[in-house]
């Protein structure tokens, strides 16, 4: 299969179908090559008309606890106290620089997620 870039909905499917078929390809191999440049030119493709917005700080950091089964007052031993946690969880507060290299630090949440105001409370 000769490679081209992918413009249209139809280039996409057709480079979503010719990955499919080569996807056990050997790395190294002509197909493991074309492999990897398929791979490429679709998630580019992918970038530009199917992006994904970053979480809001509020959910990167529930999903954050969720994942690390933390509690509330898990949240608070690192802020500081109980009402700062709760006032971050709802949406009442933004989150102070210090807060975010603690969550940065201490949960693993990307800074550039945690810097983002919090939504306006409805």
């Amino acid at each position: 299969m000769q490679i081209q870039p992918i413009h249209t909905d139809q280039d996409h499917e057709n480079a979503l179908a010719r990955i499919e078929e080569i996807f056990d390809a050997k790395s190294g191999s002509k197909e493991g090559d074309e492999l990897e440049i398929l791979g490429i030119l679709v998630d580019e493709y992918e970038k530009k008309n199917f992006p994904i917005d970053a979480p809001k700080p509020v959910d990167a950091i529930k999903f954050r606890m969720e994942q690390m089964g933390m509690e509330q007052k898990d949240l608070a031993k690192l802020l500081g106290s109980k009402s700062r946690a709760s006032e971050i969880l709802s949406g009442k507060r933004s989150l102070s620089l210090r807060q975010i290299k603690i969550l940065y630090r201490k949960l693993g949440i990307p800074a550039e997620v945690l810097i983002q105001g919090p939504e306006p409370v409805t």
